[in-house]
């Protein structure tokens, strides 16, 4: 058995259109796996899917508002019924503001949340039957270095990333006897737009990031495309309620 053969696997990546969920879906298709790109933007995702195409890949383009449970619910029922199966489900999908944490209203503050984090739940309660009937499945949850540190200008988008590894452990030790392995991934400082976005927002960020980071750069969306099929495949197996960390040694650093 190939413990990073992910032939015959389908594939859903929300957010797979750009940045960490390309990088992402990139090592899911070379694979073997098919992907379904899950994003907002048509025109964004059709050309993600032709990339991923051109890897070898097969795949499609699901529309998705993953802030819209009913959103969610209908892209992972289309998703399965297009391919007959669903093994893996990257929640990547994300978004944040960035202001003083007393500056926040409600309605920004539930944003962030239904984004990040209450997407992400109805999307694994959507897929959990069809990977409980084929006898298993693999659900990656993307966190944040923001999950182990705090942020003066990200209070939401911090709660969300904290939550969502809380949320893989509970998911994790619920689903375990169903053969189903929930991890989350806590990227580090990843060059994507938006990080780009934060760089112009966030005096001095990029300096201390580099000065930070052991490795010396910022990571590249492609940095997490072997920790995807790790936490996608066979090779896995025993491995759920981590929080893995891919940043690059950044949250080594003293």
């Amino acid at each position: 058995m190939n413990l990073f053969d992910l032939s015959g696997r389908v594939a859903i990546v929300t957010g797979g259109n750009g940045g960490i969920g390309l990088g992402m879906a990139k090592g899911l298709a070379m694979a073997g796996a098919a992907v379904i790109v899950a994003a907002r933007n048509r025109e964004k995702s059709e050309a993600a899917d032709a990339e991923l195409a051109g890897l070898g890949g097969r795949g499609a383009f699901v529309p998705l508002d993953v802030a819209d449970a009913a959103s969610c619910r209908s892209m992972v029922a289309a998703s399965a019924e297009r391919f007959g199966r669903l093994d893996i489900l990257v929640n990547n999908a994300g978004m944040s503001i960035r202001k003083p944490p007393e500056s926040y209203t409600v309605e920004e503050w539930r944003r962030v949340l239904d984004t990040n984090l209450t997407g992400a739940l109805v999307c694994c309660q959507a897929a959990y039957p069809h990977m409980q009937r084929q006898g298993g499945g693999k659900i990656v949850n993307i966190g944040s270095m923001m999950a182990i540190f705090g942020a003066a200008y990200a209070a939401a988008y911090s709660a969300s990333k904290g939550a969502i590894v809380q949320l893989s452990k509970s998911l994790a030790t619920a689903w375990a006897k169903d053969n189903i392995q929930v991890n989350a991934v806590l990227p580090g400082w990843i060059d994507t737009e938006l990080t780009r976005d934060a760089r112009q927002q966030v005096p001095g960020l990029n300096e201390r990031i580099l000065n930070r980071t052991p490795a010396g750069r910022w990571g590249r969306p492609d940095d997490l495309a072997g920790i995807a099929v790790f936490l996608g495949g066979p090779a896995s197996d025993f491995v759920t309620g981590a929080a893995i960390p891919i940043d690059g040694g950044f949250s080594a650093e003293f």
